[in-house]
């Protein structure tokens, strides 16, 4: 389901999108408004996660960054990374997983439509970025690590 929504998104900002038989350690590339998904990926979950990070690459991106030896490539695969964490997980999609009662990396994986390795992705992203907890909107204690979610009740 993300990956149809992802795919309406991609062709609203009028980006090609085409699934093709890539290098089996390349897993989506994005030039010149096409993005080029692996056909070898074995699931629609791998599939958004990919797609996410290659429409990353279109809001965030500029020029060729293939070398990843360079600083500034590293950088701009970085931000486009982050844009897809942001996209898959927002901090909110957290509470919803909470609210639904969902236990562990697994399901909570499968509940955001993302792989685990994805979503790990994120939660170090996060921890990075925020440190071990984030109040979000005054009501929510989000806890990095362990992740969980605690309710604050206002006295």
């Amino acid at each position: 389901m993300l990956y149809d929504k992802l795919l309406k998104e991609a062709a609203a900002l009028s980006i090609d999108v085409s699934e093709r038989n890539l290098l089996p350690t390349t897993h989506g590339l994005y030039a010149d408004n096409t993005i080029w998904i692996n056909k070898r990926l074995s699931t629609r979950v791998e599939k958004s996660c990919i797609l996410a990070e290659e429409l990353g690459h279109h809001h965030t991106s500029a020029g060729d960054i293939t070398d990843q030896s360079d600083v500034r490539n590293r950088k701009q695969e970085l931000l486009a990374r982050q844009w897809a964490h942001h996209k898959m997980i927002p901090l909110e999609r957290l509470v919803d997983a909470h609210n639904a009662q969902v236990k562990g990396r697994y399901e909570m994986a499968e509940f955001l439509g993302v792989t685990e390795e994805f979503l790990q992705a994120a939660i170090d992203r996060y921890l990075e970025k925020y440190g071990l907890y984030i109040i979000l909107n005054e009501q929510y204690a989000i806890k990095l690590e362990p992740l969980g979610v605690v309710e604050i009740f206002q006295a």
